[in-house]
């Protein structure tokens, strides 16, 4: 209940944001009406059809996660057929014939004789004006789409996606009852009816033309995220609070983040109590499996089942794996088998040869499930990474763990259920694995820096001065000063939605940050050609602080798509200002997490 309050609220927001200008002339032409009769049911056909309309879109909208670069090349080729649309008039005339006969039934509809004003009519207006709405994707609304496209649409989300057609709708129909009678007095006493509407398709087309040729980056995205974004962020704080998990993405993601030794878990149970969480969900629909021929749950009957949900530039994922293995290792011959669920973030993270080089890198070998259509993980209704679930011999779930951390318990309930099988002898001890590099707990501290995105999607306290530029390669200064976990760029780059590409040698990236370990997932563009860089803190070469990826001066290698530790510091934990400068063109950077 919390999260739709706050989704309606998001649409309330929209009001201040450019991007509803297109609906506002819809909307006006019915001012003159009775509210209840013309104006209500206008708003409410608009709202209804928009949440039916996303809620479809959503269901089939999780190919997007997978399309990555072509279907990038497939939106561009879409943008260019609407944007000939715009130059070429006749082309536009065929395009539009069947829309403009149908816009005109509707007027006629609405508007003639006996029925000018019904309910019923200005309800088909609103149904068309759904249709027409595009609305802007702040975060929250991002959260909703994104839950959707990796989950399948449902009635939750389409009682999120009207919430928050709502909360737009409630703010169209106060704003009519100011900007309303003024609107139609113009009408009446300057007869300017026809110039507004001009004037009105002006401006409509020419924020069209303006997106089609990416111009409206520099201008009205950063008006319309000045608008709501602040705002929304703040809502989903609220949202968010106290829990800090995180969810994969598919085009615009939550900003939300890993979860840590501090954040969300279930409640330890006693140790004779496990409860019975229901059957194990389906492990079926795997894109592929490694290290074992495909696994069902029916198979796995008689067998403990300990299935890990991970994604491997994920640091949190990192930090659990000793211990996976080490479990994996000493129980296995009794009867444990350990299911390494990866569900990817990125786009890089669909590549089963990434997956498979990742897993002999941290010496997997127990079953993964190659769960790029988040499957899986939708059958389980899951929601972070990391995340453990406990089946019994029975193939019943009794108990799960969201996060890092209580290693000890979750290995006594490995024990509780492998001697519920009736496994004899199972040692009573716990595993303590030698834990090094990035797969080192995080360092306990208050005030650890946040996990950071650099895709605009989900990216948070950038400093750059001018905000980010969409989709463009954009010259960008690093700031004078940065406060605390803010962070921005250097030279020319190309921002996206999950990543920022270098596109000139030269660029840094800077962050003011308060961690023992800084991480930053790194990639090549060009598969195979390296970029080196060199790592800087506080203006000097990090010396001793250095991570496993860079030496005492600073110098390292973007090789490979993979989470890249570049500091650790040993002692002086405070506030420290972190760089990185790319020596070649062509890296992609993706977010920073810490320890």
């Amino acid at each position: 209940m919390t999260l739709v309050l706050l989704t309606y609220l998001a649409g309330v927001l929209t009001i201040i944001s450019p991007c509803i200008l297109p609906v506002l002339p819809f909307v006006f032409a019915r001012a003159e009406g009775a509210f209840l009769r013309s104006t209500l049911p206008l708003l409410a056909g608009m709202a209804i059809t928009f949440a039916l309309v996303a809620s479809l879109a959503a269901l089939g909208g999780g190919w997007a996660v997978h399309a990555n670069h072509y279907g990038r090349v497939a939106a561009l080729v879409v943008l260019a057929v609407f944007g000939l649309t715009l130059l070429l008039p006749h082309l536009a005339d065929a395009l539009a014939r069947p829309f403009v006969a149908l816009g005109a039934r509707l007027t006629r509809t609405a508007d003639g004789d006996g029925s000018a004003g019904s309910p019923v009519s200005s309800f088909v207006l609103g149904i068309a004006t759904g249709l027409l709405w595009a609305p802007c994707a702040g975060p929250i609304l991002g959260l909703v789409l994104t839950g959707a496209a990796l989950n399948g649409a449902s009635a939750s989300t389409t009682l999120l996606l009207l919430a928050y057609a709502a909360g737009a709708a409630t703010s169209l129909a106060l704003a009519l009852l100011v900007g309303g009678r003024v609107f139609a007095a113009l009408k009446r006493s300057l007869g300017a009816g026809e110039w507004i509407r001009r004037a009105l398709g002006v401006a409509v087309l020419a924020s069209v033309v303006a997106i089609a040729l990416g111009l409206d980056t520099g201008f009205l995205s950063r008006l319309s995220i000045a608008g709501t974004t602040g705002v929304e962020q703040s809502l989903l704080a609220l949202a968010r609070a106290p829990d800090s998990a995180k969810t994969p993405d598919a085009s615009a993601s939550a900003t939300t983040e890993g979860v840590n030794g501090a954040a969300m878990r279930a409640a330890v149970p006693s140790a004779d109590v496990l409860p019975d969480e229901g059957p194990m969900p389906s492990i079926d629909g795997a894109s592929e499996w490694l290290n074992s021929p495909p696994l069902t749950a029916e198979s796995l009957r008689g067998k403990v089942v300990l299935i890990d949900f991970w994604t491997y530039s994920c640091v949190n994922c990192i930090r659990t794996l000793p211990y996976l293995r080490a479990w994996y290792d000493k129980y296995k011959d009794r009867g444990l088998v350990v299911i390494g669920v990866h569900a990817p973030e990125f786009a890089f993270e669909h590549d089963v040869d990434n997956i498979r080089r990742a897993a002999a890198e941290f010496k997997i070998d127990y079953p993964i499930a190659v769960d790029n259509e988040y499957t899986i993980w939708r059958a389980f209704k899951n929601e972070y990474w990391p995340a453990h679930y406990f089946v019994d011999a029975k193939g019943r779930v009794r108990h799960h763990h969201f996060g890092e951390g209580e290693y000890a318990q979750s290995e006594r309930i490995i024990q509780q259920l492998l001697a519920e099988a009736g496994s004899a002898d199972v040692a009573g001890d716990v595993v303590q694995p030698e834990v090094s590099g990035a797969a080192l707990a995080a360092a306990p501290m208050p005030s650890l820096s946040p996990e950071t995105y650099v895709g605009y999607a989900r990216a948070e306290r950038f400093a750059s001065n001018g905000g980010a530029v969409h989709d463009r390669k954009h010259d960008y200064a690093a700031p004078a000063q940065l406060d605390a976990n803010a962070w921005g760029l250097a030279g020319a780059w190309t921002i996206g939605q999950e990543k920022a590409r270098l596109d000139v040698p030269g660029g840094r990236i800077v962050y003011r940050f308060h961690a023992r370990d800084l991480n930053l997932v790194l990639g090549p563009a060009v598969e195979g050609k390296p970029v080196r860089f060199r790592v800087r803190i506080d203006g000097k070469a990090p010396g001793g602080d250095h991570g496993i990826d860079t030496d005492a001066e600073g110098n390292g290698t973007v090789t490979q798509q993979q989470l890249y530790q570049l500091l650790r510091v040993k002692d002086d934990i405070r506030d420290r200002t972190f760089e990185i400068e790319f020596l070649d063109p062509g890296v992609e950077a993706f977010a920073f997490t810490f320890g």
